[in-house]
C-alpha cells in the first residue's frame, strides 16, 4: 500500500515520514508536543492502515535527539503495533535505534525498547562531529 506522510519538524516535534511503498516509518527530531495525542494520533492511523496491506518487510526508523514521556508512550504504543504486524508474519518489521554515540540516554531508552518489543532491535550510534 502506497500510504505517503511527510510531517516536517518543528522545535517540539519531529519530522515524519511513512511511505508505504516502501515500508518505511521514520521519526526524527525532538518530540516535545504540547499534545502528544493530537500529535501521534495520525501516525498512529496511518500505521494501522499500512498493517492492513504491508510491504514485506518495515523499518521503523527512530532518530530523536529527545523526547518526553508522553511521546515515549506513543512511541512504544506505535513499537507495539509493528510488533503485532511483525508476529503476524505479514511483515518482517525491524526497528532502528539510531543515537549519538555519547548519548548513554537514547542509548539506555533504546535498549529499553529492545527489551519490551519482540522484534529486532538495532541499536545504532551515530558520529555528530
Amino acid at each position: 500500500m502506497d500510504l505517503l506522510l511527510e510531517l516536517s519538524p518543528t522545535e517540539k516535534t519531529p519530522a515524519v515520514t511513512v511511505d508505504g511503498g516502501r515500508g518505511l516509518i521514520a521519526i526524527s527530531g525532538c518530540s516535545i508536543p504540547e499534545n502528544a495525542d493530537r500529535f501521534y494520533g495520525p501516525i498512529q492511523d496511518i500505521a494501522e492502515r499500512y498493517a492492513k496491506a504491508p510491504a514485506p518487510r518495515t523499518t521503523l526508523r527512530v532518530e530523536l535527539s529527545y523526547f518526553n514521556s508522553s511521546s515515549s508512550k506513543y512511541l512504544l504504543d506505535l513499537m507495539k503495533h509493528l510488533s503485532d504486524l511483525h508476529a503476524s508474519g505479514r511483515s518482517s518489521v525491524t526497528l532502528e535505534w539510531w543515537y549519538a554515540k555519547d548519548d548513554l540516554d537514547m542509548k539506555e531508552a533504546g535498549e529499553d525498547y529492545r527489551s519490551l518489543l519482540d522484534i529486532p532491535v538495532k541499536l545504532k550510534a551515530r558520529d555528530d562531529d
